[in-house]
């Protein structure tokens, strides 16, 4: 028994196309961003989609939105899922942040332990939206029968990503964001449990639990299949 995740970054926004930084800041899609959100459905719809969940930032929202409308299904709007909140650096050119703190935005790339004045940390966010896929790992009985879509931020999926992988901290950097309407997969399955007796009768052979109980969902093994793949989008 598996449970597939399917992590969608949001469409372009006007901020994307002229490297201004948003985090919090509830910037709207572009018309590119539009388009993004548009093609995407036909490749995703494919993985089974049960269940669409969305940051509550209207970027991600209309992003997920097309989806609803493809699969006739509510957009599930939760705060958790939210982008990086970069405090001071909100709604700041990379330039500009660049001139006033130098080197500030190399050491937030590489300590996932630092914040943006005012901001919070990668390991923060990654705890904030994992938290929402532990809940429906335990509260949603019917994940097994298909794939529940995700649709957030990059920074944010980065930091879930590698909080569901178990990446460790300072390793965290090794996963750039994933682009404007990319995604991710990723495969849940039982864990493995040692000293199970196995057909044979050798009880040192480590074998798979074959479905999820209520005893060892928080538990489960979290493996990717597919990082920042994409369609032939329209240019922006």
């Amino acid at each position: 028994m598996t449970r597939r995740l399917i992590l969608l970054r949001h469409g372009q926004t006007d901020y994307n196309a002229t490297g201004r930084m948003q985090g919090h800041y509830d910037s709207s899609l572009s018309d590119v961003g539009r388009a993004q959100a548009r093609a995407v459905v036909e490749p995703l719809r494919s993985f089974g989609i049960t269940r669409i969940l969305s940051s509550d930032l209207t970027r991600a929202h209309d992003t997920a939105t097309p989806f609803a409308e493809a699969l006739g299904l509510p957009v599930e709007k939760d705060r958790r899922l939210r982008e990086t909140d970069l405090g001071e650096w909100q709604e700041k050119t990379s330039v500009e942040v660049d001139a006033a703190h130098p080197g500030a935005r190399a050491i937030w790339r590489r300590d996932v332990n630092w914040a943006p004045p005012g901001g919070e940390t990668h390991l923060e966010v990654g705890a904030r939206a994992r938290a929402v896929v532990d809940e429906l790992m335990t509260r949603y009985d019917d994940w097994d029968s298909g794939a529940v879509l995700i649709v957030a931020h990059g920074g944010t999926l980065k930091a879930l990503t590698a909080s569901l992988l178990n990446i460790a901290p300072e390793q965290l950097p090794i996963l750039n964001g994933p682009d404007n309407c990319h995604w991710a997969k990723l495969t849940a399955r039982p864990p493995f449990y040692p000293g199970i007796r196995d057909a044979l009768g050798d009880a040192d052979q480590i074998i798979p639990e074959a479905i999820f109980t209520p005893e060892n969902v928080a538990r489960a093994r979290w493996y990717l299949d597919v990082w920042n793949a994409g369609v032939n989008y329209p240019a922006g």
